[in-house]
C-alpha cells in the first residue's frame, strides 16, 4: 500500500476547492488546526479557525465572498512534514467586482495524513484595496 506524501495531501486540496467541495476539502484537515491568514480588520471570509469543521466554514465563507479566477502554483517546497506552496492567485471580490492579484506563500504541515497547519501569506494591502476602496 502506497502512502501519500505530505505534498500530495496538500495538493489534493485545490481541485476540491475549485469544485466547491468544502466538506471534502475540510476532511483533509486534522481535528486541531493551526490557522493564520493575516488580514485587514473587517474582512468577512477569515473567521477564527482551529479545527477541520472551522476550515469548512472558512472555505464556505471564502466561496460566498470571493470568486477564484486564476491559480498559478509555481513552486512546492517540502521538508519532512512541512510543505510550502508559492504562487500567484487572482480572485474577484463579489461585493465590489474588483480583483485581488497577489503572490502568495502557503505554509502547511501534514501529520498522520492530515493537514495540521494552514498559514497563508498574501498582499493584505491588495485585499483591503479590493474589498474596501469605493
Amino acid at each position: 500500500m502506497t502512502t501519500e506524501s505530505p505534498a500530495q495531501t496538500v495538493q489534493r486540496l485545490f481541485p476540491l476547492l475549485a469544485e466547491g467541495k468544502s466538506t471534502e476539502a475540510a476532511a483533509l484537515f486534522a481535528d486541531s488546526v493551526s490557522f493564520s491568514i493575516p488580514h485587514p480588520p473587517g474582512i468577512p471570509w477569515v473567521p477564527e479557525v482551529d479545527s477541520a469543521d472551522d476550515m469548512r466554514t472558512f472555505f464556505d465563507l471564502l466561496r460566498t465572498h470571493v470568486q477564484a479566477k486564476e491559480f498559478d502554483l509555481r513552486q512546492v517546497i517540502t521538508d519532512g512534514d512541512d510543505v510550502v506552496l508559492i504562487g500567484r492567485m487572482v480572485s474577484e471580490i463579489k461585493k465590489t467586482g474588483r480583483d485581488i492579484d497577489t503572490a502568495f506563500a502557503l505554509h502547511t504541515t501534514v501529520q498522520d495524513g492530515r493537514i495540521t497547519r494552514y498559514h497563508l501569506y498574501e498582499d493584505t494591502y491588495a485585499v483591503a484595496k479590493a474589498y474596501f476602496d469605493e
